[in-house]
């Protein structure tokens, strides 16, 4: 049996059938990782000897597991917090830090059995859209060495195209879990805000932030999501729900279902295999009974510089807490309180988080707040109508998730607002607080993988995986890997 041809749920079953033992699994995906992170750099921190005591614990129990997924090795995004585990989110300031507690999401992956192999490369506080500006070096894209994995989780995207792990778990604040599927050929989703809970997720942008999946194909997105999603006490943020049925949920039935083609998402700007790869799956769909309707969203060209107000505005608010007094890193040298907290925050981030936080400082100063904060928020409640309007049109959104594949590492860093508009297929969705899901739909000439991204309603998950189970049913971009992408 080849490990790499199962997905996560088929390996969950090849698990409970004693086809293949737990300590198997996570020696396979611990092999990959030794062999094919040197190049790629998708993992900060490794739990290998952690990873297999708790399989020879999980194995006990295999018979009475209740989760398809129980057994099944994963990983995690360096910015959710795993207790006693090194939790960095990929930056200087917070240096060894461990967690005394568990993120939300932490404790029910372990009470689902999940074998976690550590945690994951990814842009320094999530802020980036390359997975480049990590303390710990960019991540490599594991179908060209030579172009980025997408951010911020490109850690979580890159381990999963090349065979170390099954699945990962990242957030998303602006297309963060979404592009990344999209560059690394997997499907990643992005919830409905609140779905899951953000207690224990280090903040970038708190009305923003949602954590997610990232995996094969839909079905084991859906199982992923059955376990994470539910009411959290300690995040207020959090949704009652009708959560736990999403994988019993998929057949693949797309008759009647309406399928929105927001023209305004397939002008200029974007990559002619992009547009035609994307376009296809309409078709794909229509061929299964959907119905595809073209509809205006002209609120498109406001969509890059809204996000960018709201989220540096509250990154600079939620970064003020990593001064170097707490915990974390903290400058050797310094004169005094005020020094110190200059000091460890000039030598502690990276160049983009500081760009962010300038910014985020500046929008929301005096003079300028009512100019530029307030007038943001004014424009997200438009957004939000502009998708209340399109879906009395129809069920589900189709576009692209970026406008092209994958840059080579370095262009996107020499043009930051080159990469800030690389978001602008995805933000929108954050901003309104939708679930949005990649999938791979195809490659470009150079054998980069190309993504299509599916909109919904709110609590519209059990819609998006649905549509996407049916597509993929009838594709295989879904099951192909890049060169060294094998488990075993």
């Amino acid at each position: 049996m080849k490990l790499t041809e199962l997905t996560a749920l088929e390996l969950g079953a090849a698990i409970k059938k004693g086809e293949v033992s737990i300590k198997e699994a996570v020696q396979a995906a611990l092999d990959a990782v030794a062999v094919r992170d040197k190049e790629l750099n998708a993992f900060i921190t490794v739990t290998g000897e952690q990873a297999l005591d708790q399989a020879e614990q999980l194995q006990a129990g295999v018979k009475d597991a209740a989760s398809p997924l129980y057994g099944v090795p994963m990983a995690i995004k360096d910015n959710i917090c795993t207790r006693g585990v090194k939790t960095s989110c990929a930056s200087k300031i917070l240096g060894d830090f461990a967690p005394p507690y568990d993120a939300t999401v932490t404790t029910k992956l372990a009470d689902a059995g999940a074998v976690s192999l550590g945690k994951l490369n990814m842009d320094e506080f999530a802020m980036g859209s390359t997975s480049e500006t990590s303390f710990y070096g960019p991540v490599k894209n594991p179908w060209d060495l030579e172009r980025v994995p997408g951010g911020s989780s490109g850690g979580a995207a890159a381990a999963v195209a090349a065979g170390m792990g099954w699945y990962a778990v990242g957030s998303d604040t602006g297309g963060s879990i979404r592009q990344p599927a999209s560059y690394c050929g997997v499907t990643g989703m992005k919830p409905t805000y609140g779905t899951v809970s953000r207690y224990g997720l280090i903040a970038y942008a708190s009305s923003l932030d949602q954590i997610g999946p990232l995996c094969r194909d839909a079905a084991d997105c859906a199982a992923i999501l059955d376990v994470l999603q539910g009411r959290d006490p300690r995040d207020g943020t959090s949704l009652d729900g009708q959560y736990g049925n999403l994988l019993g949920g998929l057949t693949g039935d797309v008759r009647g279902l309406r399928i929105g083609l927001p023209v305004d998402c397939y002008g200029d700007g974007q990559d002619g295999e992009v547009k035609t790869a994307v376009l296809a799956v309409a078709d794909v769909l229509k061929a299964r009974g959907a119905e595809v309707v073209e509809l205006s969203f002209p609120v498109m060209e406001y969509v890059v510089p809204t996000y960018y107000i709201i989220a540096a505005a509250e990154a600079s608010s939620n970064l003020s807490r990593f001064d170097g007094v707490k915990y974390g890193w903290r400058a050797e040298e310094y004169e005094g309180l005020k020094d110190l907290y200059c000091k460890t925050r000039t030598q502690g981030f990276g160049d983009e988080v500081k760009r962010r936080i300038l910014l985020g400082t500046f929008v929301l100063s005096s003079g300028y707040y009512d100019a530029y904060y307030r007038k943001a928020l004014q424009v997200k409640a438009v957004i939000k109508d502009a998708f209340d309007k399109a879906f009395q049109q129809c069920d589900m959104l189709l576009t692209p998730v970026a406008p092209t594949t994958a840059p080579r590492l370095g262009e996107s860093l020499s043009d930051p607002l080159q990469m800030y508009l690389s978001d602008v297929y995805t933000v929108s969705v954050n901003l309104a607080g939708l679930p949005g899901l990649s999938m791979p739909c195809g490659f470009d000439s150079r054998g980069l993988p190309i993504g299509a991204q599916l909109i919904g309603t709110h609590f519209g998950e059990g819609v998006l995986l649905n549509a996407a189970h049916g597509f993929q049913h009838d594709t295989d971009f879904h099951k192909r890997a890049p060169k060294g992408g094998d488990l075993a």
